[in-house]
C-alpha cells in the first residue's frame, strides 16, 4: 500500500510544443495528397501523445520500499530526503550533480527530492527524483522510515 504516489505527466505546454509536429508534417504531406497530409498530421501527434504519456514514470513510498520507476530503493538503505526548488533544484540537477547518481528526473518538472543511498554496495550515492510535490515527498519518506524504524 504506497503512503505517496506520484505520476509525472508531462505539462500542458509539452503537449502543446509536440502539436508542432502537424504542421510540420503537413508541410511535407499537403503537396502529394491533402487527405494523406492531415491524416498522417493527426496520427503522429497521437503518437507523440501516447509515447509521452506511456513513458511517464511514477514514483512512490511504500512501508518498505522508495520506488522512482522500475527501481526500488529498500528503507533499510535510503537516507534523509531532502527537497529541492527554484534555484537549488536547478543546481542539484546541473551544477552539483554528481555522475554517479541515480536519476528519474523529467525537464517540464524543476523541483526535485535527493535520496542518499546509504548502500556500501550501490555504486549510485543518491538518488534525485523530480517531483511537483518535493515536501510531502521527502515528508513520506521521511514517515515510511521511521515507521520501518520502530518495527
Amino acid at each position: 500500500m504506497p503512503i505517496y504516489r506520484e505520476r509525472l505527466w508531462p505539462s500542458l505546454w509539452v503537449f502543446i510544443a509536440t502539436a508542432l509536429v502537424m504542421p510540420a508534417s503537413l508541410l511535407v504531406f499537403l503537396p502529394i495528397n491533402t487527405l494523406v497530409g492531415y491524416i498522417v498530421a493527426v496520427a503522429l501527434y497521437a503518437a507523440c501523445v501516447g509515447l509521452l504519456v506511456a513513458t511517464s514514470p511514477s514514483i512512490a513510498v511504500t512501508g518498505t520500499h522508495v520506488i522512482a520507476g522500475r527501481a526500488r530503493l529498500p528503507l533499510a538503505f535510503a537516507g534523509v530526503a531532502e527537497a529541492f526548488t527554484g534555484e537549488q533544484a536547478t543546481l542539484e540537477r546541473g551544477q552539483r550533480l554528481d555522475a554517479r547518481a541515480w536519476l528519474v528526473i523529467r525537464g517540464w518538472i524543476s523541483p526535485v527530492v535527493k535520496v542518499p543511498v546509504t548502500d556500501p554496495a550501490d555504486p549510485a550515492p543518491y538518488w534525485l527524483i523530480s517531483t511537483r510535490k518535493p515536501d510531502e515527498f521527502a515528508g513520506a519518506i521521511a514517515a515510511a522510515r521511521e515507521g520501518a524504524a520502530s518495527q
